[in-house]
């Protein structure tokens, strides 16, 4: 058998302008794989390579992460082969293992045969509520409860604190939590000497959790945190960059968090997203699944992906109708349930 591989970038235009503690984000790169074989003419295999610039642990230029890219194209045998080679860079290591499920499956965008895949199971997802000024951030609230979701993620620590407050505030008068499910992340934006202070104003409105409150690195104050916070506390960007499984463990003794969130193009892939779960059933820590700004490529294999789980709690899948020039997909969200249709 003799594999072939190439690659192109494509980047992807936001419709809105969509806000983080990081910016503002108008446009998203991926690199796309392209995988084939000799034995198989005719059947190729693709991957998404998705990068966040300032979040991706493994890029820090096209011209760098190219450069990785073109050891696949000039010795796709010994990667496929090896593909551990590649812990170091999540996203081109879940680009190639998504493009090799892809092409063993018959190239059909078929990652994982599941009641999902054959329109049998319905994944619950959340809303995602951007950053912004005030009144864009409330019309997106009530957009996505008009809409049929019964949990919003809202990301906060861009515009003043008390205005977020405010708009908690106005949901929580309209909606109880029973109604509408509300998580909130911070991307790490609070200081570490006023983050139990946010905590606790925050927990008045009767969050389910908050998603990285300070910046990851800090192991011994989110400890602290995960400790005396009346919120529950989940552990995102924290996670990434952690590639070894005894690296892993040692983070979940260390910061014994609430909850975490796999971020697969961020964490390794099917099987680094994979360790972590093991280890959080292993410590009786409940996570979910979040894309990561991939395009309908990327979301469509994490959703499968997901599905394995028959999960019942809330995913984050909801990025696919982010973009103005997405490719065409068979996803479709409705009621805030993701399902293939």
């Amino acid at each position: 058998m003799s594999w072939s591989i190439s690659f192109e970038k494509k980047i992807f235009d936001f419709k809105v302008p969509s806000g983080t503690s990081r910016g503002i984000l108008t446009q998203k790169k991926s690199w796309f794989l392209t995988l084939s074989n000799t034995s198989k003419p005719g059947i190729t295999g693709i991957g998404e390579c998705s990068v966040i610039e300032g979040l991706s642990p493994d890029f820090i230029s096209d011209e760098a992460y190219e450069s990785v890219l073109q050891k696949l194209v000039e010795k796709p045998d010994f990667y496929i082969s090896a593909i551990d080679n590649l812990r170091d860079y999540p996203s081109i290591y879940f680009g190639l293992e998504m493009a090799l499920k892809d092409y063993l499956n018959g190239g059909k965008e078929l990652f994982y045969d599941t009641p999902f895949v054959h329109g049998k199971f319905k994944i619950p997802i959340n809303g995602l509520i951007w950053m912004g000024d005030y009144d864009f951030m409330l019309k997106q609230v009530k957009t996505k409860i008009d809409e049929g979701f019964r949990c919003i993620k809202m990301k906060i620590g861009a515009i003043d604190f008390k205005k977020e407050l405010s708009i908690l505030e106005l949901i929580r008068k309209n909606f109880s939590a029973e109604q509408i499910e509300i998580r909130v992340d911070a991307n790490g934006a609070f200081e570490q000497s006023e983050a139990l202070q946010k905590l606790e104003k925050l927990a008045t409105y009767t969050l389910h959790s908050i998603e990285q409150p300070i910046k990851q690195g800090a192991w011994t104050a989110m400890r602290e945190l995960c400790t005396h916070s009346p919120l529950p506390i989940a552990l995102d960007e924290e996670l990434i960059g952690i590639s070894s499984l005894k690296q892993k463990e040692e983070l979940l003794q260390t910061i014994q968090p609430q909850y975490i969130i796999l971020k697969p193009s961020l964490v390794g892939g099917f099987k680094g997203t994979e360790e972590w779960i093991n280890l959080a059933h292993q410590f009786d820590i409940p996570w979910w699944i979040t894309s990561a700004l991939e395009s309908n490529v990327g979301l469509n294999a994490i959703a499968q992906f997901t599905s394995k789980f028959e999960p019942s709690n809330y995913q984050g899948l909801g990025t696919g109708s982010l973009y103005t020039n997405n490719i065409p997909s068979k996803l479709h969200v409705e009621n805030g349930y993701i399902q293939l249709v």
